[in-house]
């Protein structure tokens, strides 16, 4: 199999990390949406990362859908969510508000990239940091309420993508929230950043 794209994603970090937790071989190939469009272009045509292009040459993409495929391939290694059905809502919403943060973080960063200064709309702006910050809130609260496992002993997707995402938010916009206001957060990610599966596959 081949993962497409940067690892600056969070998306396709979330991938890449779990295809290895899962014992997936597979080769990454840092193909970028933006400085090498044309080459995205002739492996998935829509040009979204991640994509991922599997051994019978069928193309996925969305990390959410590439990770169902992914745990079907790897049912005999076991599964990256919670065993016990009662767990279950819990780490999906989890996973849930780790992806709408990595969504908030992505919309902030393009408003202020790719628009022109004259043409942000700043109740847009606010709209959206408003969503971002109630995301990471809600995932403090949860995780205070009800922690993780250590990553070293137990690390599932609820886990790795809220690390992920935590990571990439820091990483892009660090004064967008704050860490002090995070501190359950912001120690489990810093713990999970030290995981071979992270460090084998470090942020950009």
């Amino acid at each position: 199999m081949q993962l497409i794209g940067m690892l600056d994603s969070p998306y396709v970090r979330r991938v890449a990390i779990s295809l290895r937790l899962l014992g997936l071989p597979f080769e990454h190939r840092a193909v970028s949406v933006f400085r090498h469009l044309d080459t995205f272009r002739t492996i998935n045509p829509v040009v979204k990362a991640p994509t991922l292009v599997c051994d019978d040459g069928e193309v996925l993409m969305d990390s959410t859908l590439i990770l169902e495929y992914a745990q079907g391939l790897a049912a005999a290694q076991g599964s990256l969510m919670p065993d016990a059905p009662a767990a279950r809502p819990l780490a999906l919403r989890r996973v849930g508000l780790a992806l709408a943060a990595c969504e908030k973080t992505v919309q902030i960063v393009y408003e202020h990239e790719l628009r022109p200064p004259e043409k942000r709309h700043a109740p847009w702006l606010e709209r959206v940091g408003t969503q971002l910050a109630a995301a990471y809130a809600a995932l403090e609260e949860s995780l205070a309420a009800r922690p993780l496992p250590p990553p070293h002993q137990q690390l599932l997707q609820d886990g790795v993508t809220v690390a992920v995402a935590w990571s990439f938010t820091q990483m892009i916009l660090p004064l967008q929230v704050a860490r002090a206001a995070h501190p359950v957060l912001d120690a489990y990610a810093h713990e999970a950043e030290r995981h071979p599966a992270f460090t084998a596959h470090p942020q950009s």
